[in-house]
């Protein structure tokens, strides 16, 4: 009985102490991690790296680290992790089936990483949504849309289709459609729209804006407005001109065309 009692507690000692070993790697080799990955986005984040990029590569050190973490703690209580990652390596091609669309995922993070077809804080339309860039992690995107909600979207899913970014170039042409009457004055209409573009200094003069007859329409003569505003200006400079264009065409008695219908009622006797 007494050999027995000596047994069981020489076990619980040695396997006891490796988990309890075990247990304060895990729980250290986190910490670490944190630490780590922590302190690499400041030092990333001094080199004036791209957002992306200092994301991408923090969340993939960090991914590492954990995995040697926990490849420590099972060889602490006794797992052979030579056996364990041939296992892994054996298991890699049905794994690979399994996870394809995260390794393909992954592989799209690099591609994005590698290419920048877009970087932290631009506008851009991918993957079947639209939004603020805010950050490239390993697997997913994520952006911010104009109503503030969040999006998340496969890296794969937006290499594999088209990526338009409103952000990369410095400037924007934006283009208006204003109809007037066919017996209004084309000249003073074409002035008005002038003396407008002129007063906003938020709009380029290189190139030089132009005016146009667009289109002779059904029931009015469209002008065609194209201008070139900095990205930053642009929604503003197209609304603000929208408006203004309304109200000056009010006061100077050019008439806007708009859609009428003529109801003749008939009482038969």
């Amino acid at each position: 009985m007494e050999n027995i009692i000596s047994t069981v507690r020489d076990v619980i000692t040695l396997y006891g102490l490796k988990i309890i070993s075990a247990i304060l790697i895990l729980i250290v080799g986190f910490w670490i991690a944190k630490m780590i990955k922590k302190y690499l986005k400041k030092i990333l984040g001094k080199r004036n790296l791209d957002a992306t990029i200092n994301s991408f590569i923090c969340n993939l050190t960090y991914t590492a680290m954990i995995v040697f973490v926990v490849i420590a703690t099972l060889a602490q209580v006794g797992i052979q992790t030579t056996s364990f990652i041939a296992v892994i390596g054996a298991a890699g091609l049905a794994v690979g089936f399994a996870l394809q669309g995260a390794l393909a995922n992954f592989a799209a993070g690099f591609l994005l990483i590698l290419f920048r077809p877009f970087k932290a804080g631009d506008f851009v339309q991918a993957g079947g949504s639209s939004g603020t860039i805010e950050e490239v992690q390993i697997l997913y995107t994520q952006m911010k849309t104009v109503e503030n909600i969040k999006v998340v979207i496969p890296n794969g899913k937006i290499m594999g289709d088209s990526i338009i970014n409103y952000s990369a170039n410095e400037m924007r042409r934006a283009e208006w459609i204003f109809g007037i009457g066919y017996g209004d004055d084309m000249k003073k209409a074409r002035g008005v729209l002038k003396s407008l573009i002129e007063s906003d200094k938020r709009i380029l003069t290189d190139p030089a804006p132009q005016i146009l007859v667009k289109e002779l329409a059904d029931s009015s003569v469209n002008f065609g407005v194209r201008a070139y505003i900095k990205t930053s200006d642009f929604w503003g400079v197209y609304f603000d001109m929208t408006e203004k264009v309304k109200e000056k065409f009010d006061q100077e008695g050019i008439n806007i065309p708009f859609p009428q219908r003529d109801v003749h009622l008939f009482q038969s006797s």
